[in-house]
């Protein structure tokens, strides 16, 4: 694999990309180098310091009653998700709110995040609910708090022809407040963020018999590790990938 490299302003430059259609697909982590051996020659590579991958940490904060992972797991069009997404190597913080737009596109918004983890402090609430407002989902009355953290490695790839991005999440593990973790060790989740259309980097999965697969960090990772919640639409995914 020697693809060219681009820096982190470039590629905000040119895809920040923070609303979106995203595409997931699991890949057996063997298949993995010779997906990246197989990139279109333009395809550039996000390199900080001569590093090209980087550990991340969310923390993911929902109701006592996990109304966002029940509309995920009910398929409601007006669903959302709320992280404290830690960027390890730099030790930099950003609150992030996930909501849908139209036609299935993600909307992220965030702001810069100082708090203590645990809680979303004042201007973390004052953000989710100016943004969950502004997605009509009434949140009045919510109390968020941390169910769900996920550390994995990412490497971040640059698509020229669509002015998109992928994703190549590996090392991936979950874990409750509890200590409980979960880890998906032979699989590794790719993720095309695009404007719309889909990018060379879809069109070759596909060539390659991978097609997107309905998986959300969030979701299917705390399916996993608290079975007693409906999760019929990640099954397939929980059985396949998932080892405890």
């Amino acid at each position: 694999m020697s693809l060219a490299p681009i820096s982190l302003d470039e590629l905000v430059s040119e895809a920040a990309l923070l609303t979106r259609l995203d595409r997931k697909y699991l890949i057996p982590a063997g298949e993995l180098p010779g997906v990246l051996d197989a990139m279109p020659g333009d395809v550039r590579m996000l390199e900080i310091e001569g590093r090209r991958g980087f550990a991340y940490r969310s923390v993911y904060f929902d109701t006592a009653g996990l109304d966002a992972y029940l509309a995920a797991a009910r398929g409601r069009r007006r669903r959302f998700k709320i992280r404290i997404r830690t960027y390890v190597d730099s030790g930099l913080e950003f609150l992030e709110v996930k909501t849908r737009g139209g036609r299935g596109m993600t909307v992220k918004e965030r702001i810069p995040y100082a708090g203590d983890g645990a809680h979303l402090g004042t201007d973390g609430l004052a953000h989710t609910g100016a943004v969950l407002a502004g997605a009509g989902i009434p949140a009045d009355g919510y109390e968020f708090r941390p169910v769900l953290a996920t550390r994995y490695r990412r490497t971040t790839l640059y698509v020229p022809s669509t002015g998109s991005r992928v994703t190549v999440d590996t090392d991936l593990a979950w874990t409750l407040p509890d200590g409980s973790t979960v880890r998906m060790p032979h699989s590794v989740i790719v993720e095309t963020k695009t404007a719309r259309a889909a990018s060379d980097v879809d069109r070759l999965l596909w060539s390659l018999g991978h097609r997107p697969c309905p998986i959300s960090k969030y979701a299917t990772g705390l399916a996993a590790l608290r079975p007693e919640l409906p999760a019929n639409r990640w099954h397939p995914v929980l059985r396949r990938h998932f080892n405890r």
